[in-house]
């Protein structure tokens, strides 16, 4: 997996990074696979909206790393990432707390959880100075289908269940993403039984060649696809079914003139791109047109690995 995180000396903490939400240019789903998850092939780019890690000591006393993120309950993927990561490295640096600042929407389709989980890799392979891309890349398979890609935030064509990835280059002009968020939540789990329910798996055949269409498609850096089928989300109608408003929300963004308008990974957020040299001008203006809307609408950006590089703390 080239460009993930390598070992290397040891920084010192505290140590922040930014963990970008992502969205699918194209999803495209297959069958079930033995270990109960999906076939699947997309292009995962990761955009500037993103959560702020901290990893640090934690105060005296403590026996046990803590993650502090006031916005989840119960177990956050983060923690999972933070013991796998020790179990699996065998670093033994004193309890630590991991501090997540949320602003990607929770069960929004946007990848959060898996971004915070992947960022907690970053931090933890910098502050120990352990942690290979193997050993990373192995952990995250572990943790979700969405964590490998944001492993190493950018643009990743990724089959499997999202383990199997290819790099592909950055848009080469810009790329815009306006993100409306949900005042729902999906669940992914009911997303995909949803689309089991619908029949909407694809024959293995079929997903070979929209990988290799996908790969084509963006190899020379072209911000989306000329063939608007390309971005298609196999997920969108189970998610309608679940959640009729996205069908409303679709419609709000074709209206915004957003070049193209889909469901964001298993949703309910809806998304609108704009590529060329004004396409940050362009989908600021669809968020202005959208202002009535709650929660209010986001531009973000296309973004790569630097974005998101652990760095110390002064």
């Amino acid at each position: 997996m080239t460009g993930a995180t390598s070992s290397s000396q040891a920084m010192a903490l505290p140590l922040r990074a930014l963990a970008p939400a992502k969205i699918n240019l194209g999803l495209f789903v297959g069958p079930t696979r033995a270990d109960g998850r999906h076939e699947l092939v997309s292009v995962m780019q990761a955009i500037s909206l993103a959560d702020e890690l901290t990893l640090e000591r934690a105060p005296e006393g403590g026996e046990h790393d803590e993650v502090v993120c006031a916005a989840v309950t119960g177990e956050n993927l983060a923690a999972r990432a933070l013991q796998r990561f020790r179990e699996a490295s065998g670093w033994e640096e004193r309890p630590l707390r991991l501090t997540i600042k949320k602003r990607i929407p929770l069960a929004a389709g946007l990848g959060g959880g898996s971004a915070d989980a992947a960022a907690s890799l970053r931090l933890a392979s910098a502050a120990s100075g352990l942690g290979d891309e193997s050993l990373l890349l192995a952990i995250a398979q572990q943790l979700g289908a969405d964590v490998p890609a944001l492993l190493a935030p950018g643009r990743w064509l990724a089959e499997g269940a999202g383990e199997r990835l290819r790099p592909l280059l950055p848009p080469a002009s810009p790329l815009a993403v306006l993100v409306l968020p949900s005042a729902s939540h999906l669940s992914t789990a009911d997303v995909y039984a949803a689309a089991d329910r619908l029949s909407i798996a694809r024959e293995t055949d079929s997903l070979v060649e929209l990988a290799c269409a996908l790969r084509l498609a963006f190899e020379q850096g072209a911000p989306l696809p000329r063939e608007e089928s390309l971005l298609d989300n196999d997920l969108q109608a189970a998610a309608i079914e679940l959640c009729p408003d996205i069908k409303r929300m679709l419609a709000r963004v074709r209206e915004s003139r957003a070049e193209i308008a889909l469901l964001s990974g298993s949703g309910p957020t809806v998304i609108g791109l704009f590529s060329g040299p004004d396409a940050i001008d362009r989908a600021r203006q669809a968020a202005q047109s959208l202002g009535d809307l709650a929660p209010a609408p986001i531009v973000a950006v296309a973004v790569q690995l630097d974005f998101a590089q652990a760095h110390s703390v002064a």
